[in-house]
Parts: structure tokens; C-alpha cells; sequence
């Protein structure tokens, strides 16, 4: 059976380009003296200079960490310490867990933390940025739904009143180009076609502290011995999203716009705003169980997800739809389809036949 993967933003598929810069790469400890140890040095520089090229920052700037969780803890925790016993963090509701499991921790710990709502869009206002903020962190596209927030405003605002910003660009790099100005910007490789790993940008002057201690790697912010095959991986992927994301955008918007005027003919509720993520397309089905549609849609050769894969295997209503205010029973029918740089045309148009056959075979639950 062919098979069309509509989960992108759930995981990426590697990029034939970070499989071609992974062979025969270097296994050395980059600490180490010798050959080998040297070699997987200049990989791993080389791996930070262009990582830096990609983003328009400086080398010294770049951090590279196991993935955009940590990424975002390390963010979150680092700068929160130094600061937030001095001020509120702001976040939003519609944030991706990892955002807000690091807030709420650090709530926990004694820091005050202010989680304001979203619109229906899950559109985050950067009026909700009170003077006594020292630290924000906003996503620079909801993971879920793909609304493009206004990351822009927030900086300015979270400047103004003198807090350091945080922006969670997860995998948006693929798509869109970061807006200049963020304190600390978290990558995440998966969601880039670069395989596990991740990035934290950190401005130059900022200061953050570890969440590892020992030796002094990526600039005293991470100890540890550096992996090199993941910062080689993040590093490719970021220069090939560099190069192509305008051609791949305009692709991914029109495959999108396809399958959300299909989800809207079939019943769904387009959720987002229209100013998404272009290979966004997401409904909501009254009536019906997510889990339900995607079991029917595996079962036909389409891979799909209900929002974000970090809520797998909880029967929970997405966080992200219940903020926007949607109903339980909307959110808890959720679909997600997401294009990627691999999506042909023509799985476009195999998935919109397969969503017609199981949308109208899938049982309407109680």
C-alpha cells in the first residue's frame, strides 16, 4: 500500500541532505588531542559556523543541545533563575507543552509566572505584557494549529518594560525566516528534517545558567560531550530551510489550502488563523473522535495526527483547542494534517480521496 505522510509537524522525514552530511563523519571526542578527536572538532565547528550563517547571528551565539525541549528548558530555566525572583515570566495558554511544563515548574520553585489567554486563533496578545515582566516566551507559530503569532510586537513590548524574550521556533525555520531582535531562540531538529538534536540561540550579552555541570562545552552552557552527528544534522538542515523555504512555502500553501477546503466540505471546523504556517491545515470534527479518524486513516495509508505528538497516548482534549474555546466535544475531534518537503501533489489528492472514504465511514460517537 503507498503511504502518504501527513504529519510533518510531528516529525520531519530526514532530509537526503543531513543523510549525505552524516557519512563518514567523524567519531572522535571533539575534547580529545588527537586525529580523531580533532576531526570531529572541525565538524563540530564547522557545524556551528553554519548554523550561525543560517540564522544571520554570530558562531559564539549558537549552543547546541539534545533536542527543542531542552532547548526550551534551558531557555526557561536559565534565564528565569538570574531574573524572575525580580519579576513576572509571561507566557501564553496556547504554548507547546514543553513551554508551559517549564513554567509551571518554575511557578512551583517560587517564581511568578502569568499564562494569559489566547483568542480564538490562538493568537497571543503582546498587551498581556505587564511592565513587572523580565522574562517572555512566545512560540513564533502555535504548534498545533499553526497561527503565526505576533512575534515582533511581543519583543518590542517585552523590551520596553526591560524583560529578555524567548522565542520557541520549533520547527518554523523551515517555513519562515525568524523575526531579529529575541533574547534566546529555541530550535527543534526533528521538526526540521535534521533527526533528533536541537539549538538555543543566545544573544550575545545574555547570560543564562546551565541546567548541566561539569565541563566547560558549548560556551559553559551545556557540559557534556558534544554530539556531533546532531549539530552536523541541525546544522545542515537549517542551510538547506535557508535556501529553499520561499519555493517550499509557496508549495506547502497551496498542497494546505487544498486539504483545508476539503476538511471544511466534509464537516470540519478550519481552526487557526488565516495567517498560518503554510503547510498548516487543521479542523475540528463535532461528533467524532480523533483517535477514531486517525486509527481509519493509519489503517488506509495515511499518517495524520490530533495536535501534537508530545500529548500521545493521552485521551485529554488538546490544550492548545480548549484555549482557543472550542468545545470538549470539538477538540476532542480534532485532525492535523501537515505537508512536508517530500508531499507530492498526488498524495495530496490519494489523501483527500482516503479522508472522503473514512470521514463518511467513521461512526459518529454518542
Amino acid at each position: 500500500m503507498r503511504r502518504v505522510y501527513l504529519d510533518d509537524a510531528g516529525s520531519a522525514p530526514i532530509l537526503p541532505e543531513v543523510a549525505a552530511a552524516l557519512r563518514d563523519l567523524a567519531t572522535g571526542n571533539p575534547s580529545s588531542p588527537h586525529r580523531e578527536g580533532r576531526e570531529a572538532r572541525a565538524a563540530l565547528d564547522r557545524a556551528r559556523d553554519a548554523a550561525a550563517r543560517a540564522l544571520g547571528v554570530d558562531r559564539t551565539e549558537i549552543t547546541f543541545v539534545s533536542s527543542g525541549t531542552e532547548a526550551v528548558n534551558l531557555a526557561l530555566f536559565g534565564a528565569a533563575r538570574r531574573r524572575s525572583q525580580r519579576g513576572a515570566l509571561v507566557t501564553w495558554a496556547a504554548e507547546h507543552q514543553s513551554v508551559l511544563g517549564a513554567a509551571r515548574r518554575l511557578q512551583a520553585e517560587g517564581h511568578r509566572v502569568e499564562i494569559a489567554p489566547v483568542d480564538g486563533d490562538a493568537l497571543a496578545d503582546p498587551g498581556a505584557i505587564a511592565g513587572d515582566a523580565v522574562l517572555v516566551s512566545i512560540g513564533l507559530a502555535n504548534n498545533e494549529v499553526g497561527t503565526i503569532q505576533p512575534v515582533a510586537g511581543a519583543i518590542a513590548r517585552a523590551h520596553e518594560v526591560g524583560a529578555i524574550v524567548h522565542v520557541d521556533a520549533g520547527g518554523a525555520p523551515r517555513w519562515m525566516s525568524i523575526p531579529p531582535g529575541a533574547d534566546l531562540v529555541s530550535i527543534s531538529g526533528h521538526k526540521l528534517g535534521a533527526g533528533p538534536g536541537g539549538l538555543l540561540y543566545v544573544r550575545d550579552g545574555v547570560r543564562i545558567d546551565p541546567l548541566f555541570y561539569g565541563g566547560p562545552q558549548e560556551w559553559g552552557r551545556r557540559a557534556g560531550h558534544e554530539d556531533v552527528a546532531a549539530a552536523v544534522a541541525v546544522a545542515t538542515a537549517l542551510d538547506v530551510c535557508a535556501g529553499q523555504r520561499e519555493a517550499r512555502a509557496l508549495e506547502a500553501e497551496a498542497q494546505s489550502s487544498r486539504l483545508r477546503g476539503l476538511l471544511a466540505e466534509l464537516g470540519g471546523r478550519v481552526t487557526g488563523a488565516s495567517h498560518r504556517m503554510p503547510n498548516f491545515a487543521t479542523c475540528a470534527f463535532a461528533g467524532r473522535l480523533g483517535e477514531d479518524m486517525l486509527l481509519a486513516l493509519d489503517l488506509a495509508g495515511v499518517a495524520a495526527s490530533s495536535g501534537s505528538a508530545c500529548a500521545s497516548g493521552s485521551l485529554d482534549p488538546s490544550h492548545v483547542l480548549l484555549a482557543m474555546g472550542l468545545s470538549m466535544d470539538e477538540a476532542l475531534g480534532s485532525l492535523r494534517l501537515t505537508t512536508g518537503y517530500a508531499t507530492s501533489d498526488e498524495d495530496v489528492e490519494l489523501a483527500a480521496t482516503v479522508l472522503r472514504r473514512v470521514l463518511a465511514r467513521t461512526a459518529a460517537h454518542a
